[in-house]
């Protein structure tokens, strides 16, 4: 096995958060062309399925937020109705197709950028994936100019089958909030992890890290907007760092390149950071934890408890593909060791962490957007947190450990 190098800063990659989204329309073809004139090396952004089929770039399961439209996504067809929504934002845009999205990708001046897409739980994989493999196999030279440059984001341990299955070309990352249930579900089958920036914070956010890396996968964070989080992130030496923000990342990198110096947050400022946000707490990454595991049993298309993927009959190591730079590193996804094994514990689901019923009905007034569960987080920082089951903790809260702060290379 290889291990996953360190990134030095110049060789951290920058991919635009729904493109440009600071200050373009969020996941339009002019926020993702943005991006990459900005210095972007890659673009995240999401994928849903309309009731006619049709695989559109959009964040919410619903139109209401960033739209002239109203209404879930997969309940309403493309043709007619969606192809003439535009967002609300300036300057006005139409919400562009997958189709559309990979052939800017592939324009020859493109052909450098890699595309993470985020596969939201609302739509039915066994349905949404294989309309994905027909658009990709469509293009020239998928498997050598295409395939290797995508990756599929994970939420849900229910679409890992159906990635093997429709999807065994691309590269397969969990996107999450949580370090546990990243270890738990996915540690086999993924060959990287892309995490919210400030679960990473901490002893054990940096333990997680050393681990993915000891075992030859990638880790990614998200989403870092905030200079001091920027600078953190690179001296982690992570693969890619997801912001809405390309030009003031990629202008920071330039200069910690030209002056390593300025990676570290020094004096006063760099004693503050780690206590300077609610988000870093260990309260709230607890808080983090049993928000996506409620999320993910209550708002993906076929809600239940999670369970271990099934995996019967497919050759996993088969299908593993890398990326071109990883591949003389392995062609096959490294199974966790059994001395990792013993620490990746199961806990049972028998008992909800938090009143499911109570937050999905928050979630669905709410269009399950992210903003809405930045609100409910902050409320929790605030000892606000009304739908919290104290009675579910399973022992006592650890206490709060100083975060690792970002030191000079």
């Amino acid at each position: 096995m290889t291990v996953t190098p360190v990134y030095a800063p110049k060789d951290i990659e920058c991919w635009g958060h729904r493109g440009a989204s600071a200050f373009l329309p969020e996941n339009t073809l002019a926020s993702f062309r943005a991006a990459i004139k900005e210095g972007a090396s890659g673009i995240e952004s999401d994928v849903h399925i309309t009731s006619d089929g049709v695989v559109l770039m959009f964040h919410d399961p619903t139109l209401d937020r960033t739209t002239s439209g109203t209404g879930t996504i997969r309940s309403q067809p493309w043709h007619g109705t969606i192809e003439h929504v535009r967002t609300t934002k300036k300057p006005v845009q139409p919400i562009p197709l997958f189709e559309e999205l990979i052939a800017l990708i592939m324009e020859p001046e493109n052909q450098h950028v890699t595309l993470n897409i985020d596969c939201k739980m609302q739509n039915d994989p066994n349905i949404m994936f294989p309309e994905m493999a027909r658009i990709i196999q469509s293009q020239p030279d998928w498997e050598t100019k295409l395939a290797p440059r995508m990756i599929l984001g994970l939420w849900h341990p229910i679409f890992i089958r159906p990635a093997y299955e429709h999807l065994p070309r691309l590269r397969r990352y969990h996107i999450g909030i949580s370090t546990s249930l990243a270890r738990q579900y996915f540690w086999d089958v993924c060959e990287g992890f892309s995490i919210a920036f400030a679960m990473l914070i901490g002893p054990d956010g940096q333990q997680f890290i050393r681990d993915v890396r000891a075992a030859g996968k990638e880790v990614c964070v998200w989403t870092v907007n905030d200079p001091s989080e920027m600078r953190t992130a690179m001296s982690w030496g992570v693969k890619a760092v997801l912001t809405d923000k390309v030009g003031a990342f990629v202008k920071l990198r330039d200069e910690i390149v030209a002056d390593p110096a300025k990676l570290a947050i020094s004096g006063l400022a760099g004693w503050v950071f780690p206590w300077s946000s609610w988000k870093y707490y260990s309260a709230t990454h607890l808080w983090f934890q049993r928000t996506q595991l409620d999320l993910m049993r209550t708002i993906c298309y076929a809600p239940g408890p999670l369970r271990m993927p099934d995996l019967d009959g497919l050759d996993i190591k088969a299908n593993a593909v890398l990326s071109t730079d990883a591949a003389e590193a392995s062609a096959t996804i490294d199974s966790v060791s059994d001395a990792d094994a013993n620490q990746h514990t199961t806990r049972t689901d028998s008992t909800p962490l938090v009143n499911s019923a109570a937050l999905a009905n928050d979630i669905t007034q709410a269009n399950d957007t992210t903003d809405a569960i930045d609100e409910k987080l902050a409320g929790f920082a605030n000892d606000q947190a009304p739908h919290l089951d104290d009675n579910a903790v399973d022992g006592p809260v650890a206490p709060f450990s100083p975060p690792l702060v970002a030191t000079a290379a």
